[in-house]
C-alpha cells in the first residue's frame, strides 16, 4: 500500500486544551506521528512526501474567509498586547451557529482578530500556534496525494494526516481539526468517480464531514461513533440526521452505546457496508481513528488493538478503491499496534 506523510505535520505543537473546566495538557501530541510511522515501517511501508498543491483543493470544500483566517491568525496574534497567551485561543463565541442543512455561514461581522477567533475556532481544542497553519496545510496535501494515488489507479492508499480533520466544518475548526482532510480527499475523488462514500470509524462523530456534504447526493457520509448524548461533539451525530434537500437520505449516523466493544462495532460496520453498496459508491474514503480503543483517554468505547484488523477486513470486503485518512487516537502507547493490526487485516 502506498502511504503519504510530510514531516512538517509534526511541527504543530498545541500548548493548551480545556477539559472538565481546567486547562490541561493537550492530547494531540506530535509524537503520535512517530508511533504511526513506526507501524508503517513494521509493515515495510515507507511513506512518500506529498506534493505542495496549496489551497486550491482546500477551497473546494472550505470557505475562503475561514482559510484566510487560519493562514494569517498567528501573525495577527503577534500584534496584540504582550500579555497575550502562547497561542491564538478564543474567549468569546457567537450565539448564532450553522445548522447542518446550511452549507456555510455568512462572513463574520467583527473585523478584528478577537471577534473572528470565536467565529472560526469552534471550541477550546483548536489553538493556533506558530506552526499550525503549515502543518495543517501539509496534512491536507497528504490527503490530496492519497486521493491522487486512487485517481491514478491504486486500489488503496494511506494518508497519515495530522492534524486530523473530520470535525472541521466548511468554515469552522474544532475538535483538534482545522481543515477537513477526508472531505478534501472525497471532493478530489469526484474528479473521476461519480459517487464517493465517506465512512468514519473514529469514536467521535464526523460532524464536519457531515456538514460539508449534508445537502449533496453525490457523496454518502456514514459515521460510527459513541453516542453523542453525553459525548463530544454533543450537538450532531444522531440517527435522525439523514441529510437535507438533494442530500436527503445520503447521511447515516450509527451511534454506539458507551462501553460498546467489537460485536457492536462489527454490526454497525455491516449496516454501513450495506448502505455504501446500496448507494452504488465507486470509491471510498475511510476516516480512521483509534480512539475507540479501550485505553483512549477521551474515548468511550472498548475496542482492543487487534479489533482494528477486523475493521480493516470489513472495509476491504466492501470492494472499492479505498483511501484511508488518519483521524484521532490519543493513547500513544497503543496507536501503533492499532495501525499495524489494521494494515494486516486490510492486506488479508
Amino acid at each position: 500500500m502506498r502511504a503519504f506523510y510530510h514531516p512538517r505535520q509534526a511541527a504543530h505543537d498545541p500548548q493548551q486544551y480545556m477539559r472538565f473546566g481546567r486547562v490541561v495538557a493537550p492530547k494531540d501530541l506530535p509524537c503520535r506521528t512517530d508511533r504511526l510511522l513506526d507501524a508503517l515501517a513494521r509493515r515495510g511501508i515507507r511513506p512518500q512526501a506529498p506534493a505542495e498543491t496549496g489551497c486550491d483543493p482546500v477551497l473546494q470544500v472550505h470557505d475562503a474567509g475561514f482559510v484566510a483566517f487560519l493562514r494569517t491568525a498567528w501573525d495577527q496574534w503577534q500584534q496584540l498586547p504582550p500579555e497575550r497567551g502562547p497561542e491564538v485561543w478564543p474567549a468569546t463565541f457567537p450565539y448564532w451557529s450553522a445548522r447542518p442543512d446550511q452549507p456555510v455561514r455568512p462572513p463574520p461581522r467583527p473585523t478584528g482578530l478577537l471577534g473572528r477567533m470565536g467565529w472560526y475556532l469552534g471550541d477550546l481544542s483548536v489553538p493556533v500556534g506558530p506552526d499550525t497553519w503549515l502543518s495543517t496545510l501539509r496534512s491536507a496535501e497528504t490527503a490530496v496525494a492519497g486521493a491522487d494515488a486512487i485517481l491514478g489507479g491504486e486500489d488503496s492508499a494511506f494518508a497519515l494526516c495530522r492534524p486530523s480533520g473530520h470535525h472541521a466544518r466548511a468554515d469552522r475548526a474544532s475538535g483538534f481539526c482545522y481543515l477537513n482532510n477526508a472531505a478534501i480527499a472525497a471532493q478530489r475523488l469526484r474528479q473521476r468517480f461519480g459517487r464517493v462514500a465517506v465512512l468514519d470509524v473514529d469514536v467521535h462523530h464526523g460532524d464536519g464531514t457531515q456538514q460539508i456534504f449534508y445537502g449533496r447526493a453525490d457523496v454518502l457520509t456514514v459515521s460510527i461513533h459513541g453516542d453523542p448524548g453525553d459525548f463530544y461533539p454533543f450537538y450532531t451525530g444522531y440517527a435522525d440526521e439523514r441529510g437535507s434537500g438533494a442530500g436527503e437520505g445520503f447521511n447515516l449516523n450509527l451511534p454506539l452505546p458507551h462501553g460498546a466493544a467489537k460485536p457492536q462495532m462489527m454490526a454497525a460496520l455491516a449496516t454501513a457496508a450495506g448502505a455504501i453498496r446500496d448507494f452504488c459508491a465507486e470509491a471510498l474514503v475511510l476516516s480512521l481513528g483509534y480512539d475507540a480503543h479501550k485505553s483512549d483517554p477521551i474515548g468511550v468505547l472498548r475496542l482492543e488493538s487487534e479489533d482494528f484488523g477486523d475493521i480493516a477486513a470489513a472495509v476491504r470486503a466492501i470492494g472499492l478503491p479505498t483511501l484511508i485518512v488518519q483521524e484521532g487516537g490519543y493513547a500513544v502507547e497503543v496507536i501503533g499496534d492499532c495501525l499495524h493490526a489494521f494494515l494486516a487485516g486490510f492486506d488479508g
